[in-house]
């Protein structure tokens, strides 16, 4: 496997693998400055109302907001601040600085726990000097809720791995979630070899992702922004404690080795932001295709990323899983491939 990130697990030191245990304040002073200087020009400058929670933003809140609040500069500002606070190189494209059109706009889509001053500043100063406000900051823009659409995503796939395992002969069974993010899938494949009465011995599941945060949350099943996700989680994944479910930072567009799966599932990842230049996905369907044992099955569905699959039609993702010497099958949703 190639690791994008140090260990994850709770064992090995859990979040201080992770999140760094001492940010020096000083290297923020003259971003905080700046942002305060801004944004008390912007309170002396444009109209009442400023941004607040459940403020509708208009044309014109946007435009004051950019004119005297450039969201270039709070983004550089956030961005340094999550380069110090984590030990590995963030991915920022999650966060909801990324592509963000105003601070106006930003603000009213932060989590309440953020929303406690329109001024960026503020915010800033708040999370330097309260380890769990940034802790909770940090999973909030690593872990956003629309990247997640929680437990049995995919009804008509699961459907098909209920037929699947019903022929399976093999006594024992290696399954992978490729795209597992906090960890749902991986879950799910676990609740569905319970169901057929496979073994904990007899099952082995892997889950893979490239962001850090997720590995620790999917593994330690916690959510240290989100108490009402991390109390149902805990209630659906418990009777499944004994099954042998990993999780690993892995980047499938590098070199990956790993023992053979039988059953390899890669939803929302093919044909998404991540994913979606020809060479990477023909990268990494051949890259997903030499990991499947003989008779081994590759499964991909997507209920997002509607956008991008119009640069990566699933028309087009088939005919790369044939290149792959992937055999066609009618997998309930997505698409599925058996290899020869």
């Amino acid at each position: 496997m190639h690791p994008t990130a140090p260990p994850c697990s709770a064992r090995n030191g859990g979040l201080d693998t992770l999140i760094s245990g001492c940010i020096d304040p000083s290297l923020m002073t003259a971003a905080i400055r700046r942002l305060q200087k801004r944004f008390t020009s912007y309170c002396s400058s444009c109209p009442a109302p400023l941004p607040a929670p459940g403020l509708i933003i208009t044309p014109e809140i946007r435009i004051q907001s950019e004119l005297y609040l450039p969201i270039s500069e709070i983004t550089a500002a956030f961005y340094h601040l999550y380069r110090a606070a984590l030990t590995y190189p963030p991915r920022t494209a999650s966060t909801p600085f990324h592509n963000a059109s105003s601070w106006a706009d930003l603000f009213v889509a932060l989590p309440p726990d953020f929303q406690f001053s329109a001024n960026p500043a503020h915010l800033l100063e708040a999370l330097l000097a309260d380890r769990s406000l940034l802790t909770r900051f940090l999973f909030a823009s690593f872990l956003p809720p629309r990247f997640y659409g929680g437990f049995g995503r995919y009804p008509g796939q699961q459907a098909f791995i209920q037929r699947w395992l019903q022929s399976y002969t093999i006594p024992a069974v290696r399954c992978l979630d490729a795209a597992c993010g906090t960890g749902e899938g991986a879950y799910d494949l676990a609740l569905l070899l319970s169901e057929r009465g496979v073994t904990p011995e007899s099952a082995v599941i892997h889950g893979w992702t490239v962001e850090p945060l997720e590995v620790w949350a999917a593994a330690e099943r916690c959510f240290p922004h989100d108490p009402h996700r991390e109390a149902t989680f805990r209630e659906y994944t418990s009777p499944l404690s004994r099954y042998n479910i990993s999780f690993s930072c892995v980047d499938l567009t590098h070199t990956v080795t790993e023992t053979q799966f039988d059953l390899i599932l890669c939803n929302g990842l093919l044909g998404g932001p991540i994913i979606h230049q020809r060479e990477d996905v023909e990268r990494v369907v051949a890259q997903l295709a030499g990991l499947l044992a003989p008779g081994g099955v590759l499964l991909a569905a997507d209920h997002f990323h509607g956008g991008w699959k119009r640069h990566c039609p699933q028309s087009e993702l088939q005919a790369v899983f044939e290149r792959h010497r992937l055999v066609s099958v009618d997998a309930g949703e997505g698409i599925g491939g058996r290899k020869k």
